[in-house]
């Protein structure tokens, strides 16, 4: 089957956030259930072409290249001469030529893939323009699959803004590019279970009707346990395994901490690592991080924010703590540092308003970080509770409350500081549930490829060799 993953993310040469992680993982795992897969993607100004492999320009603004194992077609334009992949002005105008000219591309090199999979507004444009005029020109794809990401984001703008008049383009007056995609694409995919059912509901954001008259499948995210995996990270000071983990996850605590000059004792140390949006409930971090330290826990906090409210909320905190050596604040994405705070944290606090899936309590539990989180979306799905006991004691590897109120993080919170100073037989129970867990995208790989199937299927048209 030939594949043809259409986005604006691929992790971590061109990453804002889990969109770039799943579009790597997911063709990465498809490349090696022997899939043909190509990712169209704009050629930003912050990809580093020292990281790309075979990199070969094919004329008019096209380049193809390789990244691991994964084949590329890079698009180049002075849209993407930016410093920021997201967050312009002129975002729409960017990304919908983005998405004709990625049908150009197709149509010009005479590639006519089984599967075109977009992703989120971003690239959705894509799916009624091949609909009113690619398909005419005689560009042939057999099935279009939408995966939503996260329904907040939808692309909307005046009507006169876009060439197109479809129908499917138009809500309340106004153009809406992710409904068009949802609308003209074959069949939707979204990133976890409980999401699915989620924007069903409120969690459609306006378009949950739409939702509704689609085949929508939940499929639940994994990563690249290749790249996030404590036993080979190159970025740690110290490898390490389940066997090895006390001693690992103390070596690396060492080393961030004097990297960051934060005193070392053996006080539990708790993280959060995330982009801070209202999404993620920064509310709920702020309060976690003072009530940590009340209670004589140590917190490091990697967030960067857009949002110049947000901003100035983190940094007075920071300024209050400013002289605390048991609290350190990084307000600027580090890769290292993230790598590092995962291996040596105990515990990492998730506690998302919403969360289409979250990636973060995945790549903790696989450093043997235990994620203390909201139960919604994709954290349902993946975080089960030590203290409920009617959930199988091998399942059990984190903590989860029902609303994201402060009492139920401090009462999370309260629960993680008992066990970790009087029973590390629960803790012991939750880090062997979630390293020895199978996290990566082999499974989600093998659901795409039967929805994959389904939409040829369904659109009549067998896959190609």
């Amino acid at each position: 089957m030939y594949i043809v993953h259409l986005a604006t993310e691929l992790s971590p040469i061109a990453k804002v956030g889990g969109l770039g992680d799943v579009t790597a993982g997911l063709s990465k795992a498809l490349i090696e259930e022997g899939q043909k897969v190509e990712v169209i993607l704009p050629f930003y100004k912050t990809i580093d072409r020292k990281r790309l492999k075979k990199l070969k320009s094919l004329g008019d603004s096209f380049w193809s290249a390789e990244y691991d194992t994964i084949p590329l077609v890079l698009i180049e334009s002075p849209y993407f001469e930016r410093e920021a992949i997201y967050g312009e002005k002129d975002d729409i105008d960017r990304f919908t030529f983005f998405s004709k000219a990625a049908l150009d591309y197709l149509l010009k090199s005479n590639k006519h893939p089984d599967i075109l999979n977009l992703h989120d507004w971003l690239t959705s444009f894509a799916a009624p323009l091949y609909r009113e005029t690619y398909q005419k020109k005689g560009l042939k794809i057999g099935a279009i699959v939408a995966t939503i990401h996260n329904m907040k984001y939808q692309g909307v703008c005046p009507l006169g803004k876009l060439p197109l008049k479809r129908a499917s383009l138009i809500k309340d007056k106004k153009a809406n590019l992710l409904q068009t995609g949802l609308i003209e694409a074959d069949i939707l995919t979204t990133v976890s279970p409980t999401y699915a059912k989620e924007i069903e509901g409120k969690e459609g954001c306006g378009l949950e009707e739409v939702i509704k008259q689609k085949k929508l499948k939940g499929i639940l995210n994994g990563i690249d346990t290749s790249y996030w995996n404590p036993e080979t990270d190159p970025l740690l000071a110290e490898n390490y395994d389940l066997e090895t983990l006390a001693e690992g996850k103390k070596e690396n605590r060492k080393a961030l901490q004097k990297m960051l000059k934060m005193d070392y004792d053996s006080a539990p140390l708790f993280t959060s690592i995330s982009r801070l949006v209202e999404q993620k409930g920064p509310k709920l971090i702020l309060a976690g991080i003072d009530y940590v330290l009340k209670k004589g826990g140590q917190f490091i906090l990697l967030g960067s924010t857009p949002d110049p409210s947000l901003k100035k909320q983190f940094q007075a905190l920071s300024e209050e703590y400013r002289d605390n050596p048991h609290v350190h604040f990084h307000f600027v994405f580090d890769e290292k540092l993230a790598h590092l705070t995962f291996a040596a944290a105990d515990f990492i606090l998730v506690p998302s308003l919403f969360e289409p899936c979250g990636l973060t309590q995945m790549i903790a539990l696989r450093y043997g970080t235990l994620p203390i989180v909201h139960k919604v979306g994709g954290l349902r799905d993946t975080i089960f509770d030590i203290d409920h006991e009617d959930i199988p004691k091998e399942k059990r590897n984190g903590y989860t409350f029902d609303f994201p109120s402060e009492d139920s993080l401090r009462w999370s919170i309260d629960r993680a500081f008992e066990h970790h100073k009087n029973d590390p037989k629960k803790c012991a129970l939750m880090l062997q549930n979630g390293i020895k867990k199978d996290w990566s995208f082999k499974t989600p790989a093998l659901e795409y490829l039967e929805i994959y199937q389904e939409a040829l299927t369904n659109g009549k048209r067998a896959p190609s060799e």
